[in-house]
């Protein structure tokens, strides 16, 4: 599982604690220094959960393959070329090395 996934499962699981210590707060009544500890330690839960999720790493985004580009079988213009020296081989006019 990735880390979001773990963590939309902890997040769900922390809901249903809280569902359940709202319930047995109100059976219980929530004067008790117990119950206040329960539901102080939930909310602390909460918030750890919350910033857990904003310091989780975006979710990759599937690699997209790059378009293709057609190149053309016809010969490029020569005259593009005039001005330049062939690489690795000198200048046109002098013996390579």
């Amino acid at each position: 599982m990735s880390v979001h996934d773990e963590l939309t499962s902890v997040q769900r699981c922390l809901d249903d604690l809280i569902r359940s210590v709202g319930r047995l707060e109100k059976e219980m009544g929530s004067g008790g220094l117990e119950m206040r500890r329960v539901r102080s330690d939930t909310n602390h839960l909460r918030e750890s959960v919350a910033l857990l999720r904003e310091a989780a790493p975006a979710p990759s985004a599937p690699q997209r393959r790059p378009d293709l580009v057609t190149i053309s079988d016809t010969p490029y213009d020569p005259s593009l070329w005039v001005d330049t020296d062939d690489e690795g081989l000198g200048a046109r006019d002098r013996r390579a090395p």
